[in-house]
């Protein structure tokens, strides 16, 4: 397999997807690549942009299993991992598994429901297992969370921990479909669901052999210390109270292999870095009380630091 099979196979997942969500192309690669370099990902937009069709629409392109949860105040935690039930014919012990055992996990409104059913979620994010009475459990390969929150309406909602919203490779926002987008997606419900007209057209194996291939993409030293200098810059800013964790560039790096493979090489460059870092660092990103009297935002201070950063002049490998 060559780097433009893989490019190809890329483009034609991302070309299926495109049969249900309309106009949101950037939105679905972006996903995609998350998916690819076995990541999570969050999608904060108000109701009804289409993130629920989004997250369907993967799952029936990659034949993943998936399950999905709408996260309301009464889920609890063994809801999501699993819990061990009494049987009494053996007088043993036996465990049942939580929602969160599948491929593709959609965790819908995951901020309204309470802070312990959300640290459910940390094992299983960063370490893609789930421990119950003492017990150690395997979740599937290949293995992504994509949930979703809203930001308008505050009344009954639980903020994630910065803990959690760390193990998210990026968190992205779908936005309104544009004026033709809009139109397209009203005939494309005329008659029928546009996800019936999603095929598979890859599998769980196809997607860890991909995921394999990603991470042996080759990264120049120059790329290594490009991004850990993003980050630096993110940390020593004025107006930031917390930088980005080293878990946020190694998700950088992982990520910017991804769109190498997408672009048909076998190489990371810069570009690949500055087209991917805000989805990646925006939500890393605590700011102080200067940054608020300044209406300074994560997104603005990421763009400031990519223009003041110098940009390693690589277009090749340098092996």
């Amino acid at each position: 397999m060559n780097n433009s099979y893989y490019a190809n196979q890329i483009n034609t997942i991302v070309n299926e997807v495109k049969k249900a969500v309309i106009g949101k192309d950037a939105i679905i690669i972006k996903v995609l690549l998350a998916i690819l370099c076995k990541g999570h990902i969050l999608i904060e937009d108000i109701p009804g942009v289409g993130k629920t069709t989004l997250a369907l629409a993967f799952s029936k392109a990659l034949s993943l299993e998936h399950n999905r949860m709408q996260f309301t105040p009464d889920v609890l935690p063994s809801d999501v991992t699993g819990f061990s039930v009494y049987n009494s014919s053996n007088g043993k012990f036996e465990f049942r598994p939580g929602v969160a055992f599948c491929n593709l996990f959609l965790a819908d409104e995951i901020n309204r429901t309470s802070s312990k059913t959300q640290s459910a979620l940390l094992e299983l994010m960063e370490e893609k297992n789930i421990t119950v009475d003492g017990n150690t459990y395997k979740l599937p390969d290949p293995y992504t969370v994509i949930a979703t929150q809203n930001p308008i309406g505050s009344a009954g909602t639980h903020n994630l921990p910065d803990s959690q919203l760390d193990r998210f490779m990026i968190k992205l926002s779908m936005g309104y479909p544009d004026f033709s987008g809009e139109v397209a997606i009203l005939k494309s419900k005329y008659n029928t669901n546009p996800l019936d007209s999603v095929k598979a057209v890859a599998d769980a194996g196809f997607i860890t052999q991909l995921q394999e291939y990603i991470d042996n993409i080759y990264v120049d030293d120059r790329i290594y210390e490009y991004i850990v200098e993003l980050a630096a810059a993110t940390r020593n800013h004025p107006y930031v109270k917390l930088g980005v964790s080293p878990r946020g560039t190694l998700a950088l790096m992982q990520i910017a292999k991804g769109i190498a493979v997408a672009m048909g090489r076998d190489y990371v460059i810069p570009d690949d870095i500055g087209y991917i870092c805000s989805d990646v660092f925006e939500h890393r990103i605590i700011l102080n009380s200067k940054a608020k009297l300044s209406d300074a935002t994560p997104a603005g201070i990421i763009t400031e630091i990519l223009g003041a950063v110098p940009v390693p002049g690589i277009s090749a490998p340098q092996r």
